[in-house]
């Protein structure tokens, strides 16, 4: 599953910390959740004969048959679901999940036929455990096949997840209702009373019915449809493989589809609403191209005849791996080529390969249990890496990956963080693990293995651990002893996939003297939360290396007892050959063959730390960046920046000399460095914002557009240039509008006033759109035209660039009217909510509505979204983390602890309350000086 993520600036926002550009923050898909006690009485009163959160394991099902039948009318549905089980020891209950369906009857049959005989089963509910018991009068026998049927009935969900209601409005105005599932990670059992855990893998048997204008899809193709009453047919679908229930899925819809097939014969379709099929030709080119590659690198075949690929109209997330019908926003897989940017071609093809990954990790294996999610979506992400560096070489997707592990390190660096691996046990502990720490830092880490043991090496394990695990369940540690016998390779040569060492050859030999022991090594990395910062000290030939505990908000490394195996890199003036050394103690020293001007650690960003380099080791790399910043890579030079910024958190650098390092971006022209220097810099203003610190803010605004202003003059207003070129094109002439620098407010509005007056019809280029859109929506005549188109369009890239342009307006009541009726999502889709309050708390204007309207509605937005989603958590972190005052400090502390346990122990609440912490500590040591830098002489020569 992709985690939701904000889509602005970028369309779909599937990397990189760009939304801070403007709102500041990337979207956190951290979990916030309650801690509900669990009861052992069933709703009858009766003892419920079960008292723990996870299922016993003496009761083992092996196939599912399911019949459903949607009434999308009444928005209801009824179902009999067939459980095929077995005993492992005698036992007269039978217990398995179930959550607000109500059931009718339950029956048991023993042996495996249909004319056994049935005995009526007792039904006991426990809904804080979401289980129910079923009794039988006597036990049964071990080893026995069973089947219990049991029939049930229940409504369409109004949330996103279970078997849930959708509606989209056709380009003539009518409404129309479909239903599909989310079912990841406990909502089966919204939809077919289940033993809704990982571990019970099973086959499943579906059938589906429907009236003959819908359409039903569900994981495997389509076998027959018979008539079961006028009016009334019943598509019956392939048995599935044997997979995990959080992975079933079934849509009822009148969606279209375009097909292809791949070079080994599956079939491959996208779907969408019939207006938007005509946007499904890039996704369906890339699922195709993707499928091959990962057929190809795991070298076991795609086992089913058919992968759909379906654009839901209503999705909470990004998207989802279900087996055969993966389930995606519509934003995530539709691309119009008039109008979709480069940025949301990117998106939809890291997204796309982060769901086919999933077919092999996490459906083919999964893991045993919620608490190594990471196994799943780790390995996703970081395939995504891998598969579309080879299959979309254009889009130069290498460049953007450590992104993620600052993203992640955000994150990682607070107290409240949890290791990869943590255990959880009830659905709100497992919705916690769908966070940055399981995608990003589970991404980053096996990118630091990958670049330690050798592409080849790091390949034959994972293709050892998915040939061995088909169809199994695993744990952490399985992976690492797939690893175990694997050992450094020399590299020599080019790898196909991501962090193939670089051409020169540089070695392994330290490891080799070392040995190697991969589980030893990871499970520093997998069992303890956040991750080294790395302190070097040079003397002479000699490097002092030490490492600590790297955590904000505490004087001084706390005295944890966190020690890592860290796969250190290097070069230096001397030589740009990759140089290893794998640090396993508190401290180490390494000789250099000859003294050097200069060392530069975690080449490439491939590692998950971070390095101080003490004495004037600093300022020899900021005169480096200086004279030639050429001297080093891109991705070097933006992990410099981030660190200085890093270490100025915890007292090791001072603000001046991080700001002093920046200077050198008037001659940068790479994505990467300018990208991660804004994503620092402009965090300070937006702390400045939201205090009355007008004149500081003003002039701290001014020097970054003097920073930056050559790299600005030399963008053109059109769509030329490789997409990271593109991408910066976009950003810097939003940030340039948005930041009134008035050669591209007027260039701006010169295209604005030419769209309006052809009624939008006018073809912008795509690049330049949103420094468009944004500059026309200042005006109240500007605004109000831009949101009769919002509702008129069918592209999604350009509804998202609308409804950003929307929530930067300067005017309280539209934004307030924004809140409003995105909330009751009749014209702006409620899924889009999170985005739009989390825009207008980030506005400087609209930030104090946006705080207002999630207090305000808290008990309904709760309702909406449930006190457990990523979208909850998204709003609060929104609302509240760029705060640095003490009184705001106290008024968010205030709400939370007053909504007991409707609230106040959510794991964002916690984050966003240390982060406001370090905000007032870093503003109260560091604003003066920011002050007094800004009127310094350098500033002079930008």
């Amino acid at each position: 599953m992709i985690s939701p993520s904000i889509k602005w600036p970028f369309a779909t926002r599937p990397l990189l910390l760009l939304s801070l550009l403007i709102l500041l923050t990337v979207a956190t898909p951290s979990s916030c959740q309650s801690r509900e006690p669990t009861s052992s009485k069933a709703s009858n009163r009766a003892p419920f004969p079960w008292n723990k959160m996870r299922l016993p394991e003496h009761i083992i099902p092996a196939h599912y048959d399911l019949m459903i039948h949607a009434n999308l009318t009444t928005l209801t549905f009824g179902g009999t679901t067939q459980i095929e089980i077995t005993a492992s020891k005698p036992t007269s209950t039978i217990i398995l999940h179930s959550h607000h369906l109500q059931i009718s009857k339950a029956t048991l049959r023993k042996g495996g036929g249909q004319r056994q005989a049935e005995e009526l089963l007792r039904v006991l509910e426990n809904p804080p455990q979401e289980q129910i018991a079923l009794l039988a009068s006597e036990p049964l026998v071990v080893g026995l096949p069973y089947t219990i049927v049991i029939e049930y009935a229940g409504n369409l969900s109004e949330s996103f997840h279970g078997f849930y209601k959708s509606t989209y409005r056709t380009k003539e105005g009518e409404v129309r209702v479909l239903a599909s599932t989310q079912f990841e990670p406990t909502a089966a059992r919204m939809a077919f009373p289940c033993f809704d855990e990982p571990a019970f893998k099973a086959s499943f048997l579906i059938k589906i019915r429907r009236e003959p204008r819908h359409l039903a899809i569900s994981n495997m193709p389509l076998v027959k449809s018979v008539t079961v009453a006028e009016g009334l047919l019943e598509d019956h679908f392939d048995v599935t493989m044997k997979m995990s229930t959080y992975l079933v899925a079934f849509i009822v819809s009148d969606f279209k589809s375009v097909s292809k097939m791949t070079k080994s014969g599956v079939k491959i379709s996208v779907y969408a609403v019939p207006d938007k099929i005509n946007q499904a030709d890039y996704a369906l080119d890339a699922a195709v191209t993707l499928l091959e590659f990962y057929e190809d690198y795991f070298s076991i075949p795609y086992p089913l005849p058919k992968q759909d690929l379906a654009a839901i109209p209503d999705f909470e997330s990004g998207a989802m791996e279900n087996w055969g019908l993966t389930t995606y926003r519509e934003s995530s897989l539709l691309f119009d080529a008039e109008k979709s940017s480069a940025s949301s071609k990117l998106g939809i093809t890291m997204i796309v390969s982060h769901e086919l990954a999933h077919q092999w990790f996490g459906n083919l294996v999964t893991m045993e249990w919620w608490n190594d999610l990471w196994l799943n979506e780790g390995f996703a992400k970081f395939m995504e890496f891998v598969s579309v560096r080879v299959t979309h070489p254009e889009l130069k997707v290498k460049d953007y990956f450590f992104g993620k592990c600052f993203n992640a390190m955000e994150v990682d660096a607070l107290n409240s963080s949890h290791p990869v691996s943590t255990p959880v046990e009830n659905p709100a502990q497992i919705r916690e693990m769908f966070d940055e720490v399981s995608y990003d830092k589970g991404a980053c880490i096996l990118n630091m293995l990958r670049d330690y043991i050798g592409a080849d090496a790091f390949k034959s394990g994972i293709i050892k651990y998915l040939q061995k695990y088909s169809y199994k369940n695993t744990k952490n540690e399985d992976l690492w002893n797939s690893m175990a016998s694997i050992c450094p390779t020399d590299d020599t040569q080019h790898m196909d996939g991501f962090c193939s060492r670089d051409e020169h050859s540089s070695s392994s030999a330290h490891w080799r003297w070392e040995g190697l022991d991969v589980k030893t090594m990871m499970n520093t990395w997998t069992l303890q939360k956040g991750f080294p910062l790395i302190t070097i000290t040079m003397r002479g030939r000699n490097v002092h290396m030490k490492q600590e505990y790297y955590v904000k908000g505490v004087a001084g490394a706390p005295e944890t007892g966190f020690l890592w195996h860290v796969p250190l890199t290097y070069i230096t003036s001397k030589s740009d050959a990759v140089q290893r050394f794998l640090l396993k103690t508190r401290t180490d020293v390494l000789i250099l063959p000859e003294e050097v001007e200069w060392i530069k650690f975690n080449v490439g960003m491939n590692g998950y730390y971070i390095v101080h380099y003490e004495d004037d080791g600093w300022d020899t790399l900021t005169g480096l960046l200086k004279g030639t910043h050429t001297a080093i890579s891109s991705n070097d030079r933006a992990s410099l920046i981030n660190n200085a910024f890093q270490l100025v958190s915890i007292g090791k650098l001072s603000i001046e000399k991080a700001l002093d390092l920046t200077l050198y971006l008037k001659h940068e022209t790479e994505i990467m460095p300018v990208f991660q220097g804004l994503n620092e810099l402009i965090p300070m203003y937006k702390l400045m914002e939201k205090r009355d610190m007008k004149e500081v803010e003003t002039q701290f605004k001014a020097f970054l557009i003097r920073l930056l202003r050559d790299l600005i003059d030399k963008q053109t207003w059109t769509d030329e240039g490789s997409v990271s070129e593109r991408m910066l094109r976009s950003q810097l002439l939003l940030l340039a509008c948005v930041r009134k620098y008035q050669p591209c407010v007027q260039k701006a509005e010169g295209y604005f006033r030419q769209w309006q007056e052809a009624n939008g019809n006018l073809s912008l280029p795509k690049d330049v759109t949103l420094a468009v859109f944004a500059v026309g929506a200042q005006t109240l005549e500007g605004w109000d035209f831009l949101y009769s188109k919002y509702q008129s369009s069918l592209s999604s890239t350009e509804k998202n660039q609308i409804e950003f342009a929307l929530c930067i307006s300067q005017n309280k009541e539209k934004l307030q009217w924004l809140l409003d009726q995105s909330f009751k999502g009749d014209v702006i889709k409620t899924q889009e909510f999170p985005d739009i309050l989390r825009a207008i708390g980030r506005n400087p204007v609209g930030y104090p509505l946006a705080w207002q309207f999630l207090r305000e509605n808290w008990n309904k937005l709760v309702q909406k979204f449930d006190l457990g989603s990523n979208s909850i958590a998204y709003m609060v972190t929104g609302t509240t983390n760029q705060f640095s005052t003490r009184a705001r400090l106290e008024e968010v502390k205030e709400f939370f602890s007053s909504l007991k346990e409707n609230g106040s122990q959510l794991r964002c609440v916690q984050q966003t309350i240390e982060t406001i912490e370090e905000n007032i500590r870093w503003m109260d040591k560091n604003f003066d000086k920011i002050k007094a830098w800004l009127q310094s002489e350098k500033l002079n020569l930008l």
